[in-house]
């Protein structure tokens, strides 16, 4: 027997016409790359979205065709959003911090038909356009009267003037729910990047799924300013999830440094927030500096990688703002985890707390999670026991676009997510390493985590990562690479003795390296692959002996 419910597809369109049917009027403030501050509201870019659709029909854009983007976090941006996914066709968010031949294979490879782009990037337009044949349109996201005379861009089109000339009516079509909404390209060390093809579906549950109170649970009532870039894994899905709560929206824009979040945290009373580590290390820089405080900001999600402890506490103890972990990929849309308390946990200490929290956190529902040894044998969820994690479920990538790469499940349909972890008896997930950069000591395994977290306690220390190096007899000894904090003086020693009594006198690090900067990726993650080139001649100190 049939259940006798209405059938309604699950469609990227539903929620801006539900944004602006309910949530008209509230704001979506963008810092723009002109400088300015601009507003409009979720009515104004619903019609503006409707506009998008009508050009791209003019275009004679075909369904599914690939509209790229190369731009900020930005009200035209998140209309593009709703316009080209609305409309049949597939938004495909280019990361403008990857080398311009890589940028130029991935439009390629996508067969992008337009490229929309802020004028920030308009030398990396010119440097990749003579290399990508299937862009038919360019359109450079800004006024008519801001685009340059001379673009060296044949038939270049400012987005105002490609959509002023089209009508706010509309009718979004009614699609397959399971039609390609979204593109993004994984950020990967090795080989080249591989398309992740979302469907209105999975970004409809996703962001469904993010909204629970036991999850991300932004609602009507919160100010977001999503820190984390809308070219990479659109946003973390807070795009979806911000117009189908009603939240009030602040977009950064380009300007991401600690002085420029600060001021748009105050100015327009942000209560939460969400982006990469490397991010909020320079705003908490920036207030320590200038004896700030937070007066609205309450909740900041924090993934991409690890929390270290000290920022988690700094956070907590001198600002007042509680950190939840979020973990997941590209491949996953990518929520995986995210790091709240139990009833059972109300009535701990803090520090009792606080371990928990510094885990990656628990399952949303939709994803199945389990560790498995090299045998693909699962292994028990003490919170001991660290394997291989494996994920499951209606948001996470079958296969790459093109088919690239094969077969990627296992015979159950688990995808491999690269991360060693441990699972508890309560389901939080706790990352040990990546597999690709787990230490390998006399038979034992260390975790470059652990040590990266104990290096960033110690007062002299900006940024830290480690690496392990070959040993004669160890196979491999972990080294330590810093960035010291401005005027800050501290030896090789100094830090290694701050690991006393921290952790195992065996898993402390050799050797310090100091070093100007640590290599970051596209996504802001450490580039452990470009510091293990880096060091591959370097001898241990401890080799000798």
């Amino acid at each position: 027997m049939l259940g006798l419910m209405q059938q309604h597809s699950l469609l990227i369109s539903n929620i801006i016409e539900f944004a602006a049917a309910y949530h008209a009027d509230t704001e979506i403030i963008s810092r723009r790359v002109e400088g300015d501050i601009h507003r409009t509201n979720y009515a104004a870019c619903s019609r503006r979205a409707k506009q998008i659709a009508n050009a791209l029909d003019a275009w004679k854009t075909p369904q599914s065709a690939r509209v790229a983007t190369l731009a900020w976090n930005g009200y035209r941006h998140f209309e593009l959003y709703y316009g080209v996914s609305g409309s049949g066709r597939v938004l495909h968010t280019v990361n403008p911090r990857l080398h311009p031949d890589q940028m130029a294979w991935i439009v390629n490879h996508a067969e992008d038909e337009i490229m929309c782009f802020d004028m920030t990037f308009l030398p990396l337009i010119k440097a990749i356009a003579p290399k990508c044949p299937t862009v038919k349109h360019y359109v450079a996201m800004c006024d008519e009267a801001a685009l340059p005379a001379d673009s060296g861009i044949p038939n270049l089109v400012s987005f105002e003037g490609w959509i002023a000339a089209h009508s706010s009516d509309y009718s979004w079509p009614q699609l397959d729910e399971n039609q390609a909404s979204s593109l993004c390209y994984t950020s990967g060390t090795t080989g080249n990047p591989k398309g992740v093809l979302y469907s209105h579906r999975s970004t409809l549950l996703h962001a469904m799924a993010s909204a629970a109170s036991d999850s991300i649970g932004v609602n009507g009532m919160d100010t977001v300013l999503p820190v984390v870039p809308m070219f990479h894994v659109n946003a973390w899905g807070l795009p979806y999830l911000m117009p189908m709560v009603g939240a009030r929206i602040v977009f950064p824009g380009p300007a991401l440094d600690g002085k420029s979040i600060y001021e748009l945290f105050e100015n327009e009373k942000v209560t939460f927030s969400a982006g990469v580590p490397t991010v909020w290390q320079m705003l908490i820089a920036h207030m320590d500096s200038n004896n700030l405080k937070l007066s609205t900001m309450r909740r900041t999600c924090i993934g991409g990688s690890a929390c270290p402890p000290a920022m988690l506490d700094t956070f907590h103890d001198k600002y007042g703002v509680s950190v939840n972990h979020a973990w997941g990929m590209t491949e996953m849309s990518p929520l995986g985890t995210y790091g709240t308390l139990k009833s059972k946990h109300a009535t701990l200490s803090w520090p009792e707390q606080r371990s928990v929290l510094l885990k990656q956190g628990r399952a949303v529902f939709g994803v199945d999670m389990r560790i498995v040894n090299a045998d693909g044998i699962e292994q028990p969820r003490d919170g001991k026991a660290f394997g291989d994690l494996m994920v499951r479920g209606p948001w996470i990538v079958r296969e790459y676009f093109k088919a690239d790469g094969g077969k990627i499940l296992d015979n159950d349909g688990y995808f491999p997510t690269g991360d060693v972890a441990t699972l508890d008896a309560d389901g939080y997930m706790q990352i040990t390493d990546r597999s690709k950069d787990v230490i390998k000591s006399g038979g034992e395994w260390i975790s470059s985590i652990d040590i990266e977290n104990i290096a960033l306690a110690h007062p002299a220390v900006a940024m830290a990562a480690c690496i392990g190096v070959p040993h004669p007899k160890w196979d491999e000894r972990p080294i330590l690479c810093v960035v010291k904090k401005p005027n800050a003086e501290t030896t090789a020693a100094e830090i290694i003795a701050f690991y006393d009594g921290k952790i195992a006198k065996w898993q402390a690090p050799d050797d310090v390296q100091f070093v100007d900067a640590i290599p970051l990726g596209a996504t802001g993650k450490i580039q452990k692959n470009k510091l293990r080139e880096q060091f591959k001649s370097y001898v241990l100190p401890t080799t000798a002996t």
